[in-house]
């Protein structure tokens, strides 16, 4: 089969389809302006990223910049180390670039080895968002073996008492660190039991989504970063934040993570208090006094200096993508009310304000993420995950035309 011709088939039906759990309730009505953009800014961003494969080392994985415009390089124990290859993969199923595709094998090579890492709780960010997206464009024995695999190292981190999975280890006796961020990976382990057919992995999953759900959000549905758990009993210990303005402040990216976390849930379970979690952070977000009108948000919703501060794409990156998902699975009306929000995102996001021109920005397509402000670490830089979430709603953006054809 031709290779361009079997791409294109693949995402006509993976960019449409849900899973069996949880269907679109409505049909959204795409706006063709929108629609043109999201085309468009596709083909540009094949074009940068044929560029970009020039510049990172091929036994590297690029990070982002450093302060004089360099770019920084990364091995793939790095928890964004699945997000390049990740960003390949998406191109190619949007636009059948073979080129890309040659990269994106080579990368996935480096990364095949993370399959057996235990020392991180990220190895969905790091294997799903790289070899789930391979096996859904080349379905193939190998990639399912390491997706498996990957869910068993996961896993591995999760401890019964506190009904989570770990998400940092502690040299403090006694503590269970877990970050709302956790419930990105849980998608690694629904795709494993599916896989795999060992329920496990949703047992799992199901029972860290329940005691995130209880655990780690306010009245107002806004979440804690950190929850420190008594590794012996269970019980909390502390709620805090590691990111974020402050301990009671609301981080972007935290936000983002937890409405696109329960989605998914929802997604995988057809649990309706997941999908209403989902809607219940959509509100907080969406509604909030500080959320910019252009959608991008300041990278913590209660930051010092607010508007004078810096925003974060890759938040906005995250926020637009689940909310074009999240828009089929409502009301008519909330569903166009989101996206609505995902398209002025998308509109902001590829201005001149936001993506980078061709062959800059060391080939990065988005401009102004936050990493971490309290540890001075990757601000206001390109981020390899603002590049994937991006690239992933402008295709989920298309896939809501089924005949969509370039």
């Amino acid at each position: 089969m031709n290779f361009k011709f079997f791409v294109t088939l693949t995402l006509a039906v993976s960019l449409t389809v849900f899973s069996a759990d949880a269907q679109s309730v409505n049909n959204l009505r795409p706006r063709k302006k929108i629609l043109k953009l999201a085309r468009a800014r596709l083909e540009g961003a094949k074009s940068q990223y044929r560029y970009f494969m020039t510049q990172v080392p091929q036994d590297k994985m690029p990070r982002t910049l450093d302060k004089d415009g360099k770019l920084l390089l990364t091995d793939t124990g790095w928890w964004c180390s699945g997000f390049y290859p990740g960003s390949l993969l998406l191109l190619v199923k949007a636009t059948g670039d073979q080129e890309l595709y040659q990269e994106s094998l080579r990368r996935l090579s480096l990364l095949e080895k993370e399959q057996y890492n235990k020392e991180t709780h990220d190895l969905g960010f790091m294997m799903y968002c790289s070899f789930g997206l391979a096996d859904k464009l080349a379905p193939s024995q190998r990639y399912k073996d390491i997706i498996v695999n990957s869910a068993r190292s996961l896993a591995s981190r999760f401890d019964t008492t506190v009904g989570c999975i770990r998400s940092w280890n502690s040299k403090t006796p006694g503590e269970f660190l877990v970050i709302i961020d956790n419930m990105m990976n849980l998608e690694l382990l629904f795709a494993a039991s599916r896989l795999s057919g060992d329920s496990t992995f949703h047992k799992i999953a199901l029972r860290h989504a329940n005691t995130t759900l209880t655990n780690h959000f306010r009245s107002d549905n806004s979440s804690w970063h950190v929850v420190n758990y008594d590794s012996e009993t269970g019980a909390v210990r502390l709620k805090r934040t590691d990111q974020g303005a402050a301990d009671a402040s609301a981080w972007a990216r935290g936000q983002a993570w937890g409405l696109y976390g329960y989605t998914m849930a929802y997604r995988e379970t057809g649990n309706e208090t997941y999908l209403d979690q989902a809607n219940k952070i959509a509100s907080f977000i969406l509604s909030h006094s500080r959320y910019p009108k252009d959608g991008v948000p300041y990278w913590d919703f209660d930051a010092p200096g607010i508007p004078n501060t810096f925003r974060d794409a890759s938040a906005a990156s995250v926020i637009a993508s689940v909310l074009i998902e999240l828009a089929g699975y409502t009301s008519k009306n909330t569903g166009k009310q989101y996206l609505n929000a995902a398209e002025n995102i998308l509109l902001t996001l590829s201005s001149p304000a936001y993506t980078a021109t061709e062959r800059t920005n060391g080939g990065f397509l988005l401009k102004h993420s936050v990493g971490s402000i309290p540890h001075k670490s990757e601000v206001d830089v390109p981020l390899t995950y603002a590049d994937y979430y991006y690239l992933e709603a402008l295709s989920r953006y298309r896939g809501l035309v089924k005949t969509d054809k370039r």
